[in-house]
């Protein structure tokens, strides 16, 4: 099976988020929004492009055999999808690849925010084994779970620090 497709989907998915996430700052930077720790932003769009870069390396020429791996990879990738784009429904406007506070905001708990405070997280992270498990990558897998694990860590606490500060947080789920 060929993957080129995989990542064509994958670039386009990414290109749709980017707009998604543009849309939805200029509404909250609008409303009074105010971007926290931008330099995290950097951190996190180098490691998704290297990312990339490494499965289409390591995973040339993107030739898989049709076995349990590769269905299974698959869908899981496709649950994974159907995770994020409900994460992202759930915060509307909200949800942003960057760290973005609208002061006083009620934190959202909906959706899949009601049994978990960073479910698009999880689907990052399992992303980051299933996609090298499909292309055969191995060395991807183990270097960039690493490091995502570790620049998420990072994210998550200046995340939560911002809706500690800026928000309603301590009375939702401190009080």
């Amino acid at each position: 099976m060929n993957l080129w497709w995989v990542l064509l989907f994958l670039a386009a998915e990414r290109g749709v988020e980017l707009l998604i996430a543009r849309r939805n700052r200029r509404r909250l930077l609008e409303r009074g929004g105010r971007e926290r720790f931008p330099e995290s932003y950097r951190e996190i769009v180098a490691m998704h492009i290297l990312f990339l870069l490494a499965l289409i390396v390591e995973g040339y020429p993107w030739q898989v055999p049709l076995d349990l791996l590769t269905w299974a990879s698959l869908a899981a990738l496709v649950l994974l999808q159907m995770l994020r784009y409900w994460c992202i429904a759930s915060l509307g406007m909200f949800w942003n690849t960057r760290i973005l506070v609208l002061p006083g905001a009620p934190v959202r708990k909906r959706g899949p925010y009601r049994v978990m405070r960073h479910p698009n997280y999880l689907a990052v992270t399992l992303e980051f084994l299933f996609l090298p498990l499909l292309f055969r990558a191995p060395l991807t897998l183990l270097i960039f779970s690493l490091a995502n694990l570790i620049i998420l860590r990072r994210r998550i606490a200046l995340e939560e620090r911002a809706l500690r500060e800026e928000t309603d947080y301590q009375r939702q789920f401190e009080g």
